[in-house]
């Protein structure tokens, strides 16, 4: 073999090893990979919660595997599945509903992918299986909804209010909690009375199904509408438009969410109060899968910071609002 093909050949065969023994360096520069599962695209509020994750990701660098579950836990299950067996360095998702997790987290455990919880909460017995979760208090979220009817209830001491309670997905965290938390407030007041309660599953139109069932069997009777979610507050004030009465005035309408939809609602004098949950979790989401990865002890439970915003606000509040 003459000098010049030698020297070709060591240097094809050092090339070779240098892609197989990156240096530290090159090993350093590789970029984070988190697998995140989306419970769906059922509202404003879920809408405004992918773009927020997307974008961050992008802004950071951050090779994101996005899946829609389509409000279906088994492809929930699927996608984290595809996630371990694909060896990202992080599992993220928002879960369909708070049971049924202990199988596939357990998996993911076993093959060192550390998992973060969005939004919504597991129930598991072993807090182990996952690092952190970054979310609202929904339980918070549903007494502010009921406090906000307390005051308003205590103007007028001698009447009863009849209210009528539309629930999020059964099963998932903020139905459950947000139930829980305005139960828990108006059981002070015996002339609060929850007379029908149903799920709308977050969605507008199932929200307005839900609610010409209601006025149907109750009519004028109805005072007041806690709807777990903006979204379906906005389809159940059709369909009380639709059965002649003034949503806001006739029935007092109560959310949760504070999407531009429920502002613009309550300037037009349809809504009464929104109580605030961001959406807006992406950079967060970033911030902890990096220290995660990185060895960094993380909070358990990660809040955000949110408020109440009732009608007399909302034209003020409306040109600050992102989502």
């Amino acid at each position: 073999m003459n000098i010049t093909r030698r020297a070709v050949l060591a240097t094809a065969v050092l090339g070779a090893f240098t892609g197989v023994f990156a240096s530290p360096s090159a090993l350093a520069a590789k970029p984070l990979t988190i697998g995140f599962s989306q419970v769906g695209a059922e509202s404003e509020w879920r809408t405004a919660n992918t773009l927020s994750i997307k974008d961050a990701a992008k802004k950071e660098g951050v090779n994101l595997k996005f899946a829609d579950a389509q409000q279906r836990q088994e492809n929930q299950v699927k996608a984290i599945r595809s996630f371990i067996a694909q060896r990202v360095d992080v599992i993220a998702f928002s879960p369909v509903v708070e049971s049924g997790w202990e199988t596939v987290l357990r998996e993911a455990k076993d093959a060192k992918i550390p998992v973060i919880l969005t939004d919504r909460a597991v129930n598991v017995t072993d807090q182990s299986l996952y690092v952190a979760f970054i979310g609202s208090d929904f339980v918070e979220e549903g007494r502010r909804a009921g406090r906000w009817l307390m005051e308003r209830a205590a103007k007028t001491p001698d009447r009863t209010f009849n209210i009528v309670e539309l629930q999020g997905t059964v099963g998932s965290a903020p139905a459950i909690d947000r139930k829980n938390g305005f139960a828990e407030v108006i059981a002070a007041n015996p002339k609060l009375k929850i007379t029908r309660s149903q799920t709308g599953d977050f969605t507008r139109a199932k929200g307005k199904e839900v609610m010409e069932a209601f006025l149907k069997a109750q009519g004028k009777s109805i005072d007041v509408l806690y709807a777990h979610n903006d979204d379906m507050a906005i389809g159940a004030i059709q369909a009380i438009e639709e059965a002649g009465l003034k949503p806001g005035v006739d029935i007092l309408v109560i959310s949760i969410d504070g999407v531009k939809g429920a502002f613009q609602a309550m300037i037009a004098g349809k809504m009464n109060v929104t109580v605030e949950c961001s959406p807006l979790l992406g950079p967060q989401l970033m911030s902890i899968a990096r220290d995660v990865v990185a060895g960094k002890p993380v909070p358990k439970r990660i809040t955000t910071v949110e408020g109440v915003f009732p009608a007399e606000v909302a034209a003020k509040e409306l040109p600050n609002r992102k989502y």
